[in-house]
């Protein structure tokens, strides 16, 4: 039987059903950050590209970066995607992003 027919006649279960909806809901929220991802570094690159003389708004967006970034990896490894370098690639994730994520901020 062609795998399309057999697909298509096999029976929903709840469990079925519920592995669709948690991997949609994976997707969603990969997305999602990665969205949040895609727009902190690029505040920080337009930022930097302005040159503007401002260390504390610089610290501040580079931080905001980082903590999107880092929540962005561990999102990913809780959905099973271990392979970090292609992803740090195609978001343009800087270096200096990269070395503070993780950081914790006292007081």
């Amino acid at each position: 039987m062609p795998q399309g027919v057999a697909s298509s006649s096999r029976r929903e279960t709840g469990a079925n059903v519920l592995d669709t909806e948690i991997a949609q809901l994976k997707a969603e929220s990969l997305g999602s950050i990665g969205t949040q991802v895609e727009t902190a570094v690029a505040r920080l690159k337009a930022f930097d590209a302005a040159g503007a003389p401002d260390p504390a708004r610089r610290a501040a967006l580079l931080d905001a970066a980082a903590e999107k970034a880092w929540a962005f990896m561990i999102q990913r490894e809780l959905c099973g995607l271990r392979h970090w370098d292609a992803v740090v690639k195609a978001y343009g994730i800087p270096r200096e992003v990269l070395n503070r994520m993780g950081r914790v901020k006292t007081g």
